[in-house]
C-alpha cells in the first residue's frame, strides 16, 4: 500500500522510525517531509503535502504527526475529501477505519512512544471500512456539506 506521511520538527524522529517500519512491512511509503531536523518548521507545509497526495490517489492512506497531532489532523481536514482521525491507542485507529473510514491517522509524538505509534499506524492500515449503512450514510452526510454547505435534515422528531 502507499502510505503518505508528513509531520514537522516534533515528531521528526518518530516519523523517521514510522517510515523505516513501514518500508520493512513492505508499503510503499512517500516522504512529504520535514527531510531534516528544523526546530522552526511549520507543519502545515509538509501535513497538506501528504494530504493532497492521499485525495490524489485513492486506495493510499496517510500518517501526520506532530507534537500532539491535533494540528495535524485539523489541518489534514482541510483538504478536499480527506477525513483524518486523531488517534492515541489502537482502537481509536480501528474505530477511525471501521467506522468513518478515515484515510489518514494523526499521531501526537510527544503523547505516543514509538511502539504504541508502530501498533497504531498497523491497526489503522489492516482495519477495513465497515460499511455499515448508518457509517456510509453519516459519512454521506459530511461528504454533501463539504461540498454544498447543506446541513443535514432534521429527524422528524426533531421538528
Amino acid at each position: 500500500m502507499r502510505i503518505h506521511i508528513g509531520g514537522d520538527h516534533a515528531s521528526y524522529e518518530l516519523q523517521q522510525a514510522l517510515m523505516a517500519h513501514l518500508e520493512g512491512a513492505g508499503h510503499d511509503v512517500v516522504n512529504h517531509g520535514p527531510f531534516a531536523y528544523d526546530a522552526k518548521d511549520d507543519y502545515p507545509v509538509f501535513v497538506l503535502r501528504a494530504a493532497e497526495a492521499v485525495a490524489a490517489e485513492p486506495g493510499s492512506r496517510g500518517v501526520v504527526l506532530g507534537g500532539s497531532g491535533n494540528g495535524e489532523q485539523m489541518a489534514a481536514n482541510k483538504v478536499a475529501g480527506i477525513r483524518a482521525a486523531l488517534a492515541y491507542s489502537t482502537e481509536l485507529a480501528s474505530l477511525a477505519r471501521e467506522h468513518n473510514d478515515a484515510q489518514i491517522v494523526s499521531i501526537g509524538a510527544r503523547f505516543t512512544s514509538e511502539d504504541l505509534a508502530k501498533q497504531i499506524v498497523d491497526t489503522f492500515l489492516v482495519t477495513e471500512f465497515s460499511d455499515d449503512e448508518r457509517h456510509s450514510r453519516r459519512i454521506g452526510m459530511v461528504s454533501a456539506y463539504e461540498s454544498d454547505r447543506a446541513l443535514p435534515s432534521l429527524p422528524d422528531s426533531a421538528s
